[in-house]
């Protein structure tokens, strides 16, 4: 059977008879075709099972801002231990001479072992050579290096503190033919026509599959009895943190964590019983002077429950099944796994009767009908419910057991305050886990990486 080439597939073709393996670049540069032919070239030969393009990405680190000044200064830790070698130091003397970063080293220093305090004195205990980092913090300074040159445990260290590595995420591409594509012979098929060949392949318009997945979601939710709520992206920090028995002073709600609209306070948090109820609840059990202002800070909404938390309070049912689907926002770096905006669900269940067997069965009965059968519910711990389960289900192609949702009862410290006396069933996780079971994702990003290859080829339903 004949086949007919366009002259930017012969061009590619010839080129890589010459060179058996090239980027798109050194293509473009043989053949003086433009980048866009190039690439429309490759898609051409692709889908006639004619070309192989092997993809591959790597991580190339830079220092950040808090880097370049550990860089130059020293890891704060760093700085704190040589304070002390010449003795041992006040502490009032060491947080003025450090300034704001004396916290992170005094709490580095002393979960390691290396320094030791008492009321108002710090000293040497185990001083150490070489802190965790500093290697590669060097390194890094000097020239911008790739993951594979890089001690990739001494980097996890530096990761995990903000602002000190920059992650860059090379691509490449490589172009070579198929063992069909190198017997081709150019000028024999030129001119010629296929009366055989296959007519265009056309590509209908349908749905993003994550979107499938938060479709069939929402309508087991609705099949299984409930009701959707809507709410805000924004929220204030009274419904996103104090209302859920978040203490002001929780990690969580630093901006290392969490979007805040900068200047913007809300006129109105809640209604004057719920905020004196709230900040009660506060100051009684969490021991310290609770902050209207704090309450009024706006927020990008780091999880549904802050809407279901306040449907309760305004409608405070005796009896209700209600769930809540959108968008989150929290300030995390990404990575395979995490986004720093993605999709979640959150549901609850309030009864007089209502009990952990309940959402257990209730859980069991939602990942049976969207295809996941292998489950087990672990004991763990949630800010606000309590008792608290995670959920692993079994990634048959990773052979491994995955967390997806957490779940559980809210705690009095919750629901008393903004009078809701009936038991609450809590659970919540993100959509992109599920979804990326459904299609046997590795990495969350592939849902935004607009590949037309995969969003062409993905079946409707998994």
């Amino acid at each position: 059977m004949l086949q007919v080439f366009h002259d930017i597939e012969k061009k590619i073709i010839a080129s890589l008879k010459e060179n058996p393996t090239q980027t798109p670049e050194t293509l473009g540069a043989s053949t003086k075709l433009s980048a866009d032919q190039i690439r429309r070239g490759i898609e051409w030969l692709k889908l006639k099972d004619l070309a192989i393009v092997n993809e591959s990405k790597t991580s190339v680190f830079s220092l950040g801002k808090n880097g370049i000044e550990s860089f130059k200064k020293g890891l704060p830790e760093r700085r704190l231990l040589d304070s002390l070698k010449n003795g041992p130091r006040k502490m009032s003397d060491l947080q003025q001479e450090l300034g704001p970063v004396f916290g992170p080293a005094i709490g580095l220093s002393r979960k390691n072992n290396w320094v030791e305090a008492s009321s108002d004195e710090i000293s040497l205990k185990n001083p150490i050579l070489e802190l965790p980092g500093e290697k590669t913090l060097k390194q890094i300074a000097i020239d911008n290096v790739s993951e594979k040159h890089i001690d990739k445990n001494d980097l996890s260290v530096l990761l995990k503190r903000p602002n000190f590595i920059v992650e860059d995420v090379i691509k490449s591409k490589e172009i070579s033919l198929t063992d069909s594509a190198r017997l081709i012979t150019i000028s024999e098929s030129s001119g010629a026509i296929d009366v055989e060949a296959k007519v265009p392949e056309i590509f209908v318009a349908r749905t993003h599959p994550l979107k499938d997945t938060i479709d069939e979601i929402r309508e087991i939710f609705v099949t299984l009895g409930f009701s959707e709520i809507i709410g805000n992206m924004t929220q204030s920090s009274f419904w996103n943190f104090d209302a859920l028995f978040t203490p002001q002073d929780h990690p969580a709600r630093e901006l290392q964590d969490t979007f805040y609209l900068d200047g913007i306070l809300t006129k109105k948090t809640g209604t004057a019983e719920q905020i004196r109820n709230v900040s009660e609840s506060h100051k009684k059990n969490w021991r310290y002077h609770w902050d209207i202002n704090e309450a009024r800070k706006m927020v990008l909404r780091t999880h549904t429950t802050c809407v279901t938390i306040k449907h309760l309070a305004e409608n405070k049912p005796d009896e209700s099944r209600v769930f809540s689907l959108g968008r989150v926002f929290r300030n995390e770096k990404v990575s395979y796994k995490h986004l720093v905006e993605f999709n979640q669900i959150e549901g609850i269940v309030v009864g007089k009767d209502a009990t952990l067997r309940n959402l257990m069965g209730i859980q069991r009965e939602f990942y049976k009908r969207i295809g996941i059968t292998k489950i087990k519910f672990w004991p763990t711990f949630f800010p606000y419910t309590e008792p608290s389960l995670q959920t692993m289900v079994y990634n048959e192609r990773l052979g491994k057991w995955v967390e997806l949702f957490g779940m559980g009862i809210f705690r009095p410290e919750v629901t008393k305050p903004l009078g809701i006396t009936k038991p609450v069933l809590a659970w919540g996780g993100g959509i992109e886990r599920i979804a990326m079971l459904k299609y046997g994702l590795d990495d969350v990003r592939e849902f935004y990486s607009n590949n037309l290859n995969w969003l062409r080829s993905v079946t409707k339903c998994q």
